[in-house]
């Protein structure tokens, strides 16, 4: 019988991994439960042999349970941001400074 659907597990322990944080049995538990019987979850999911490129045979893919990333922000925005909330932070400090000397 050929392949139908190509089963896809997100691996996603939550932490960055290394020589000295690899890999354990915990962070393996749910894919191995999951792999049992091919279940599908937000981590898992199944793609058509059908949507598959028939010249390339690319077989990565996103997760369509995974919400899209929001896309990044203008470095104008990003100054804008920084400098009112250094500004911000400026009337804060202020504040306190006249607090101390009233005192």
């Amino acid at each position: 019988m050929a392949t139908q659907k190509i089963w896809y597990y997100q691996l996603d322990p939550g932490r960055s991994l290394g020589k000295t944080n690899a890999l354990n049995d915990e962070d393996l538990r749910e894919f191995v439960e999951l792999q049992a019987t091919f279940a599908l979850s937000e981590k898992s999911w199944l793609v058509d042999i059908a949507d598959v490129d028939r010249e390339t045979f690319d077989l990565s893919v996103k997760n369509p349970n995974k919400a899209e990333e929001s896309t990044l922000r203008e470095p104008q925005e990003i100054l804008d941001e920084i400098a009112a909330l250094d500004a911000e932070s400026a009337e804060i400090l202020a504040g306190i400074m006249q607090l101390t000397m009233d005192s």
